[in-house]
């Protein structure tokens, strides 16, 4: 037992070492507000972006401790093995916000292959004559099902305050989309600065978001493999510890010191190597702009 400790502490050295080396891919800085956002409110960024916005972040942390406290009861009556049901309890309270957060991708990706259609419609009620404002809640009834509350909601503001600028605000807000940003804006800035190039300007952006929808489409097949992977690769093991720690001798050995500490470092590792396995294939998020 004493030798062993020289070896754990020279291993937990070397993954701190990793970790930092590879930080800068895994956690990438963010500007001063992104952090104040970040700490703030990026639970309710991903509630609102999951479509889940009518949920207090109170309440989603309550169930989140209460799914943490269920699975390790569940792992800790099937195997007396103490950190087995402090992992689970972890895991367990962590999976709601990793459902939220897949569910908002879903929803991202959806609006995005929508907006091109989506401008090409802008584009045509302005070439038929109706205001910016008009032409952009009229998507409430040729949008995407789940999107068109923001639609209307939108109109509902501007017919109530009668400032476009102040519906475009609340049109960013209700759709948390990078996409949607950047067509805000632009429909913003060309109604600000006037001219005739607006219908154009959208054609165009239109174009290019019909492009890059389909080149990361194509990128994002060819990564899903990678992504499949590391699920399998990090998952794989632990189940494997829960059958091994359902037998008597094999808990008492978990149970001790050495157990724990190994049990602790194999938490580690799986969390690097599955946050470095999900950097290098899943491609970067979009900045937001102006939010």
């Amino acid at each position: 037992m004493t030798g062993i400790w020289p070896t754990l502490l020279l291993g937990l050295v070397g993954g701190v070492g990793v970790i930092l080396v590879f930080s800068p891919w895994m956690w990438p800085r963010r500007s001063g507000s992104g952090r104040r956002r970040a700490r703030g409110g990026g639970i309710r960024v991903r509630l609102v972006q999951a479509g889940l916005a009518g949920i207090p972040v109170a309440v989603f942390m309550i169930v989140s401790a209460l799914i943490g406290v269920i699975a390790a009861s569940v792992v800790l009556a099937l195997t007396p093995v103490v950190a087995l049901a402090v992992t689970a309890g972890l895991v367990g309270a962590v999976m709601p916000y990793l459902v939220v957060t897949g569910r908002a991708r879903r929803r991202s990706r959806a609006l995005r292959a929508a907006w091109p259609d989506l401008v090409d419609h802008i584009v045509a009620g302005v070439r038929a004559g109706q205001s910016l404002g008009s032409a952009v809640a009229d998507l409430a009834a040729v949008g995407p099902p789940e999107f068109r509350p923001a639609f209307r909601e939108f109109d509902r503001v501007l017919q109530a305050t009668g400032a476009l600028s102040v519906a475009f605000d609340y049109l960013k807000q209700r759709l948390a989309d990078p996409v949607a940003d950047r067509i805000i804006e632009t429909l913003r800035m060309s109604r600000d600065v006037g001219g005739t190039e607006l219908p154009t300007v959208l054609r165009n952006l239109a174009g290019y978001l019909r492009h890059e929808g389909a080149v990361r489409a194509e990128v994002e097949a060819r990564q899903s493999w990678v992504l499949s992977a590391a699920r399998l690769g990090v998952t794989a093991p632990w189940i494997v510890l829960v059958l091994l720690g359902s037998r008597p001798e094999a808990a008492v050995a978990y149970n001790s010191a050495a157990g724990l500490t190994l049990l602790g470092v194999g938490l580690a590792v799986s969390v690097v190597a599955y946050r470095l396995m999900i950097a290098l294939g899943r491609l970067p998020e979009e900045r937001r702009w102006f939010a």
